[in-house]
């Protein structure tokens, strides 16, 4: 078991302070809010050129600009994508230039109504994995570069249940939004077991985080009860171990700058230290069918044939 000497009260600009990130190019999507600012803002402060990739382009440059008084760095920019869109994501991927040091797959939707995207994939799936995927895929040749690192910000949601390879779009069976919500999140997982054993070979590492129970918009498609509830059910509540964006970025920091993790993919981090196996009762640890190479192949194939159907029809 890796372990940091950080934890649950560490924050990422405390991470950031321990390491020189001088000369590396970072793309973090999401970053125009919640802990993906505090992600953006402790690389940057690590000296690293920041992209924000995110869906309000305006919202995205508003932080950079920010961002860059804050830390001094002038290398943090803004680009538009939108994760639900396939078209968005293959002209991001199309029109990023260079090599790509670390790819922080950090944006995400929760608990949404049933939607579907233009493909008619369900919103949640298409956004916290296909659109990950597609992306990441999308950028690999950049992310060639040694020792480049691919940070999937995953969830305990993924307790929830497995991906459910069947009928992963809610066509034949009742829609339940965090079963929805669950299997994406537990996707983000498998996508670093598959990529560790397919990239082994290429430099490329990936690892996945729980970043804690934190207060972001995030939660907008949830009421006030159904937060507290969710609080309770993961512990918070009775420990008052609810995170600020500062500390809940901080394992992000970690997964992506940590030495410890050099050469590794396919592992699941909470509270800044690889998480236990679950054992059942709170939602923390994390399940053996997130790490199940059977089925981290079987998402893979499912992915790649998602996105070549897109280039056929």
């Amino acid at each position: 078991m890796i372990t940091t000497g950080f934890g649950f009260e560490t924050t990422a600009m405390e991470v950031a302070a321990v390491g020189d990130l001088a000369g590396r190019r970072a793309v973090v999507t999401g970053g125009a809010s919640g802990i993906g600012v505090e992600t953006v803002r402790a690389l940057a402060a690590a000296g690293a050129e920041v992209t924000i990739a995110a869906r309000d382009v305006d919202a995205g440059q508003r932080v950079a600009s920010a961002l860059v008084k804050a830390t001094g760095n002038r290398y943090i920019s803004a680009a538009r994508l939108d994760l639900a869109s396939q078209e968005s994501v293959r002209a991001f991927a199309r029109n990023w230039d260079g090599p790509l040091h670390l790819l922080v797959n950090n944006a995400g939707v929760m608990a949404t109504p049933l939607t579907r995207t233009p493909e008619g994939w369900e919103l949640q799936f298409a956004t916290n994995h296909l659109g990950h995927f597609a992306l990441t895929v999308g950028l690999f040749n950049s992310l060639r570069a040694e020792g480049a690192r691919v940070v999937n910000v995953s969830s305990s949601a993924h307790l929830a249940g497995e991906v459910v390879f069947d009928d992963i779009h809610y066509e034949r069976r009742e829609y339940e939004r965090w079963q929805a919500y669950g299997q994406s999140k537990t996707a983000n997982i498998l996508f670093g077991v598959e990529a560790g054993r397919r990239w082994a070979g290429e430099g490329v590492t990936m690892n996945a985080l729980m970043p804690g129970s934190i207060a972001t918009n995030l939660q907008r498609h949830l009421t006030a009860e159904e937060l507290r509830e969710r609080i309770r059910r993961s512990g918070a509540a009775a420990t008052r171990r609810v995170k600020t964006p500062a500390q809940g970025a901080a394992t992000t920091l970690v997964v992506a700058t940590s030495p410890l993790l050099e050469g590794l993919s396919g592992k699941y981090f909470e509270d800044c230290n690889e998480a236990l196996p679950n054992t059942g009762g709170l939602l923390s640890g994390v399940a053996a069918y997130a790490q199940d190479p059977e089925a981290a192949a079987r998402l893979w194939k499912v992915s790649e044939e998602a996105l070549w159907s897109l280039k056929v029809a």
